[in-house]
């Protein structure tokens, strides 16, 4: 009698933990799921907003430098002075670099850790 209560409280047991394991294994698909699909319109989302931006400032600049040549009569000034530009904004970024990647690793790390 004790051996097929035995026996039946195993059974349940393995039935528990097979159901358990099933549960975690869908649950950790989603979670796969999710992640990766949030990655994927992340990714796309940032493309197209690149890509947007990008040319919406190569559009502006070629407007700004011919505008600057009109105003200085040489349209060769214009260019060089919009270059100029790009060349200080870019050592202005070099410079303040570590001061603008804390708040990227902030806020990346926000939607790393999020919960589900």
């Amino acid at each position: 009698m004790a051996f097929e209560e035995l026996k039946e409280s195993i059974s349940e047991a393995e039935a528990s933990a097979k159901s358990y394991l099933d549960s975690s294994r869908e649950f950790y698909k989603l979670k796969a799921f999710k992640l990766l699909m949030k990655g994927i319109t992340g990714f796309a989302q940032a493309a197209f907003l690149s890509v947007a931006l990008i040319l919406a400032l190569l559009f502006l600049s070629l407007g700004a430098a011919f505008w600057l040549g009109g105003q200085f009569e040489d349209t060769a000034l214009g260019f060089l002075i919009v270059g100029g530009f790009y060349i200080l904004l870019g050592i202005l970024v070099f410079v303040f670099r570590r001061t603008l990647v804390k708040p990227l690793m902030a806020r990346f790390s926000e939607l790393y850790f999020e919960e589900i």
